[in-house]
């Protein structure tokens, strides 16, 4: 099997396991205010994350790689969308156009078709400086996403093995890249010790990439002869990925993904500590099965769920959600506990 027809596999399974609602944010509830004192038209959602100046918290996330046709016609559909509503994009990995410069159309389609936004370039952790100036320079990025997938790989009948010295060169990387590095997870969820490690060698932006969303243990369970059914299960929750990577340290940028389906969940991730929202799957399945006039009605539709959630929280920017009182309740609230991070400062805290 083709690379790219094994990720055309990954794409195809993961739009069957996709459900219609989300319970990755449902031990996270607002409490209410009565008086926000401002309105719909004081809410901003353009602001700065980890050095890149986002218009939305809201982002295209990486979905698609291998090169071939099919990325080729997702990627530019997707790029015409991140042009048309401002979105960030970030592409799937691009190695396969770094081994094969004769799918590098595939990729470059992106900047072509937006020209002016801001775009991701995209990598695994085996990557070297070389093959990340490559990616960078490829797509014109103004930032590079490293992805860290050991459990997918460890599922995937023909996946990587061995996973030694990656921090090494992810470290390489981070110190050679002239745009900023965010290292993301696929799935699986960050937690404090895998933060604590990316910070010691400079990384200052992750994507917890939790579960919750499309789980590539499944996709690659059902392509293996002997399932290994106990990954199906294996990771940590988005919620409480971003509460132990937010918690480590202020000076780190978190992206939230995993699970994203709403403008509600959107807050959510926001007001729990991260700085930037990455939605996928929930994309990918609204362009291949509605088009793309539908999706960009569907972005619209989530920056207005936002915007009247924030004015009902009083909060008029990205920084002011965050100072939302929360309650955190719930399988979230047990797992914090567990870990050490104390709850009650989030119910307790004011935007005024």
């Amino acid at each position: 099997m083709s690379r790219s027809e094994r990720k055309w596999d990954h794409i195809r399974f993961a739009l069957e396991n996709r459900q219609n609602h989300s319970s990755v944010f449902d031990d996270i509830k607002f409490i209410h205010q009565g008086l926000p004192d401002i309105g719909v038209y004081d809410v901003g959602l353009d602001h700065e994350v980890g050095g890149l100046y986002l218009s939305s918290p809201i982002f295209i996330n990486a979905m698609t790689g291998g090169g071939g046709d099919k990325t080729y016609r997702i990627n530019k559909e997707l790029a015409i969308v991140a042009n048309n509503t401002g979105l960030t994009m970030a592409v799937g990995s691009q190695m396969a156009a770094i081994k094969d410069k004769s799918q590098r159309y595939t990729y470059e389609v992106v900047r072509k078709e937006n020209p002016s936004g801001v775009i991701i370039a995209n990598l695994g952790s085996e990557a070297t400086v070389e093959n990340a100036k490559t990616a960078i320079e490829m797509i014109e990025a103004d930032a590079l996403q490293l992805h860290l997938n050991v459990i997918q790989e460890l599922t995937m009948p023909e996946g990587d093995r061995d996973f030694s010295g990656a921090l090494k060169r992810i470290e390489s990387i981070v110190k050679e890249a002239e745009v900023p590095v965010i290292v993301k997870e696929v799935g699986f969820g960050m937690g404090m010790e895998t933060v604590k490690d990316l910070l010691s060698i400079g990384v200052k932006l992750v994507d917890v990439g939790g579960s919750g969303g499309t789980n590539f243990a499944e996709i690659e369970n059902k392509r293996r002869d002997k399932s290994l059914s106990f990954f199906n299960q294996w990771g940590i929750p988005t919620s409480v990925s971003i509460l132990e990577a937010s918690s480590v340290s202020q000076d780190l940028s978190v992206i939230g993904s995993g699970g994203f389906m709403s403008g509600h969940d959107v807050a959510k991730g926001l007001a729990i500590g991260a700085n930037a929202i990455g939605m996928a799957g929930y994309f990918l399945q609204i362009l291949l099965k509605e088009g793309i006039e539908v999706l960009q009605k569907e972005i619209e539709a989530l920056h207005d769920e936002l915007t009247i959630i924030m004015t009902a929280l009083g909060a008029k920017t990205i920084s002011d959600i965050k100072k939302a009182p929360l309650i955190i309740s719930g399988e979230t609230y047990h797992w914090l506990n567990q870990r050490g991070i104390d709850t009650k400062h989030f119910a307790q805290r004011s935007i005024k």
